[in-house]
């Protein structure tokens, strides 16, 4: 039976996590078994992250059209309530894009609302 040699395959492994582990400092970027550690902590927090940002994204909407709420004279929990009841389906990234690029035609929508 022939001798297996493992060298290319763990060379490719190796590289595939130094390369991950660019730029991050000291031996986290140097040392193997530092920067297998830093990469794994690394992918976690962005699997957290991706998740993380939609709800923060969400928050950012909900501000934004609070805000423009409170400026049209109406608080912003009435204001999804009756967009709900006026049957007007629309979501909080496009109200809160309307709120701040086009203010007149939130206005209209809070007077539908109204």
């Amino acid at each position: 039976m022939t001798k297996v040699k493992w060298a290319v395959a763990s060379k490719k492994r190796r590289k595939k996590i130094f390369k991950r582990a660019k730029g991050q400092y000291g031996g986290r970027s140097r040392l193997y078994r530092t920067a297998k550690e830093s990469v794994q902590k690394g992918m976690y927090y962005s699997y957290v992250n991706r998740k993380q940002k939609k709800r923060l994204f969400r928050n950012l909407w909900i501000a934004r059209v609070n805000a423009a709420c409170r400026d049209a004279g109406i608080s912003y929990s009435k204001f999804m309530n009756g967009l709900k009841k006026a049957k007007i389906a629309l979501n909080r990234k496009m109200l809160a894009e309307l709120a701040s690029s086009d203010k007149n035609a939130f206005k209209e929508i809070v007077k539908a609302v109204k």
